[in-house]
């Protein structure tokens, strides 16, 4: 089965998603400096200050698989558009530290609801042949995102702006958000979504429309499917879920106790510590994203042969090494410029493992019935750990230099048995049967 052009550009359109996710999460990285001494900040106000998105996060993580159900996810991807845009354009005129705050609060309700809505519409609208590596692009623009902030951040530093310099940083991503907005205006509705409506005719459309080659036999599938679940409650915590919902909580938890996103948002700071200047800095925050993007593009072209399981397995081994230098480093206050290649490692095996594996994997976890409910569960798990591992980050690591990238280490340790013993591998099944594998048919 060849790749459909209609399929992929409706997968890539969602998946921009996750470049505003990408690019409104690291280019704090490039202001913190700034912020902290225009706005007076302590350690503890500038953790505030940075996990004031991830409160938001939390809550569209939790909500946004509502308007999924209800509007579709399509169009509910419209919605976290056009809070990302707000966001940009509010913070590039944050005329005080509340206002500041608040606008940071309403981008992170895009980044949790589009977390959740993205990955889900594309693995509702994706072959079993193709899910992980397009479900997969929404980690890319992840990713993509996060190295056009810190290019950004860069090339915005260079052309010494002053006081408003921050500004510029924190309104750039104005200019994606509304290119994400009038894209959504161009790809279909989910399949799964349109049946669970009663619309089968819009349906049987998509899936003709995105080249699935049986299109009648898997429209039929997925009316068995959502037909058997009308026969049971939509409630998701219930003894019947459990081992799903076990899996999508706990790979949330372990992507975040990997400690990627603290060391992406400190990442200035941390090459601040190892004698870096501002602008040398961040063109060391641009290869951390170019090294990011390029093992994620390698993960991607080998998780539907490799499987989701293998990558995990080899990611787990390389963080935990990497993070336990990071952390000598630190303690020894020796060997500062091994820090760069050691970050750039952890990065390589992050993107190649967690980084490529967790949305895919949340989506596919749970039945038609409850997958919105289940989406944003994984969600909410990743954002939860995200915002309190981000708020404490700055305090702890002033305190303590090197314990926080031992707790990290020591928590990739345990991700490698959890899913050597735990985890089953979801490569190349259709949704429809990973319930039945899973035992929640």
């Amino acid at each position: 089965m060849k790749l459909n052009g209609f399929l992929l550009k409706s997968a890539i359109v969602a998946a921009l998603g996750g470049l505003l996710f990408g690019f409104d999460t690291a280019v704090i990285s490039g202001a913190t400096h700034a912020l902290k001494l225009l706005f007076h900040l302590s350690e503890w106000s500038l953790g505030v200050t940075v996990s004031a998105a991830l409160a938001g996060t939390v809550i569209g993580a939790m909500t946004g698989g509502l308007p999924g159900e209800k509007y579709g996810r399509r169009d509910s991807l419209r919605l976290m558009a056009v809070l990302y845009l707000v966001s940009s354009v509010g913070c590039a005129f944050a005329w005080n530290w509340p206002a500041l705050l608040a606008f940071r609060f309403i981008g992170g309700l895009g980044i949790g609801g589009s977390s959740v809505l993205g990955p889900m519409y594309i693995a509702e609208i994706a072959p079993a042949k193709w899910r992980g590596r397009l479900v997969g692009l929404f980690q890319f623009n992840i990713v993509f995102g996060i190295l056009l902030a810190y290019f950004s951040n860069y090339v915005v530093g260079t052309f010494q702006l002053g006081d408003a310099e921050w500004r510029w940083k924190l309104g750039v991503p104005a200019i994606p958000a509304l290119f994400f907005l009038v894209m959504l205006f161009g790809i279909p509705r989910s399949p799964r979504w349109l049946v669970k409506k009663q619309r089968v005719a819009e349906a049987r459309d998509v899936l003709r429309l995105t080249g699935e080659p049986e299109y009648e036999k898997e429209l039929q599938d997925i009316i068995v499917s959502i037909d058997a679940e009308h026969q049971t409650n939509d409630v998701l915590f219930v003894r019947k879920y459990a081992f799903p919902i076990f899996l999508a909580v706990s790979i949330g938890l372990f992507n975040q106790l990997s400690g990627i996103n603290a060391i992406l948002y400190y990442l200035n700071d941390i090459f601040a510590f190892a004698g870096f200047s501002k602008v040398s800095g961040d063109l060391q925050s641009v290869a951390i994203g170019g090294t990011n993007l390029l093992f994620t593009m390698i993960a991607m072209s080998v998780i539907d042969r490799i499987g989701r399981k293998t990558l995990l397995l080899v990611g787990s081994v390389g963080t935990a090494a990497c993070l336990a230098g990071v952390a000598t480093i630190f303690f020894t206050q020796r060997n500062q410029h091994l820090l760069v290649w050691l970050l750039v490692g952890y990065i390589a095996f992050f993107a190649f493992s967690q980084g490529a594996v967790i949305w895919v994997f949340i989506s596919e976890v749970f039945p038609n019935r409850v997958r919105a409910k289940g989406q944003s569960l994984g969600s909410f798990s990743h954002w939860i750990m995200n915002a309190a591992i981000s708020l404490t980050f700055p305090l702890l690591a002033a305190k303590s230099g090197g314990y926080p990238f031992v707790f990290f280490s020591a928590m990739m340790a345990l991700q490698f048995f959890v899913v050597l013993f735990v985890y089953p591998e979801t490569k190349g099944v259709t949704l429809e049967e990973m319930q039945k594998k899973l035992g929640i048919a």
